[in-house]
C-alpha cells in the first residue's frame, strides 16, 4: 500500500476544523494535510446548496484527486467511510475515531447524544441529527488499512461499536485507550499520533 501524499482531517458534528490541530502537529506528517469543515457548523460559514450528508460527501471527495488518507472523528468517520467506498481508488488508508460508523448504535449500547447536542448548539442544521445512514451491509467491502481508535469512557460511541466495526471491516485494527472519552482524538493526541504514524507508514506501532 502506497503511503498517502495527502491527510484529510474530518471533524466530527461541532464542524471544529481545529479538533485534529493538536494531533496533526505531532504527527508531522510530509505530505499535504487538509482540515475539511461542514458548512454551517462550527466555525465554517454555511454555503448555499449544502443541505444534507451527500452534500457533505461531496465535500470530501473534492480533494480525492491522489493518494489520501482520511483521519476522522465520529460523523466525519461515517462521512470517511462513504468516500472510502465511493473513491476507493484514491484512499489509501483510513483512521476512525470514535465514530458509529454508520452502525446502528443503539443495540450497541450508546447514549443518544442528539437532543443534548442541539441543545447546546442550537444553530447548527437539524438534517444532521435525523440521519438513520446504515452502512453495516457494505462494510466488508471497505478494503483499506483501517485503524480504528476509541476510549473506554465514551458514552456516544462505546467500545462495542469499535469491535463491530472491526468484526465488518477486512483489515481493521482496534485500539482502545483507557479513560478516552468522545473527544479522543483532541485529548489524547500525544497517545494517538505514534499509533496513527506506524498505521501510515506500516510500521510497528
Amino acid at each position: 500500500m502506497a503511503r498517502p501524499e495527502r491527510l484529510l482531517f474530518l471533524p466530527g458534528a461541532s464542524g471544529n476544523t481545529s479538533f485534529w490541530g493538536p494531533l496533526a502537529e505531532r504527527l508531522g506528517w510530509p505530505g499535504e494535510s487538509w482540515h475539511l469543515g461542514w458548512p454551517g457548523f462550527g466555525d465554517t460559514p454555511p454555503r448555499p446548496g449544502v443541505a444534507g450528508f451527500e452534500d457533505l460527501l461531496a465535500l470530501v471527495l473534492e480533494p480525492l484527486d491522489r493518494p489520501c488518507a482520511l483521519i476522522a472523528q465520529s460523523m466525519g468517520g461515517v462521512l470517511a467511510l462513504r468516500a472510502a467506498l465511493t473513491r476507493p481508488r484514491w484512499v489509501t488508508h483510513l483512521v476512525l475515531c470514535a465514530t458509529s460508523g454508520g452502525l446502528p448504535m443503539a443495540e450497541l449500547g450508546a447514549a443518544d447524544w442528539r437532543a443534548g447536542f442541539q441543545a447546546a448548539h442550537p444553530l447548527l442544521p437539524d438534517w444532521f441529527a435525523t440521519d438513520v445512514t446504515d452502512l453495516s451491509g457494505r462494510l466488508p467491502d471497505v478494503s483499506k488499512p483501517t485503524l480504528l481508535l476509541w476510549g473506554d469512557a465514551d458514552p456516544f460511541s462505546p467500545v462495542a461499536a469499535g469491535e463491530r466495526l472491526a468484526a465488518l471491516l477486512p483489515q481493521a485494527r482496534l485500539h482502545v485507550i483507557p479513560g478516552g472519552d468522545h473527544d479522543l482524538g483532541l485529548h489524547h493526541a500525544d497517545r494517538l499520533a505514534p499509533l496513527i504514524h506506524a498505521h501510515l507508514t506500516g510500521a510497528q506501532p
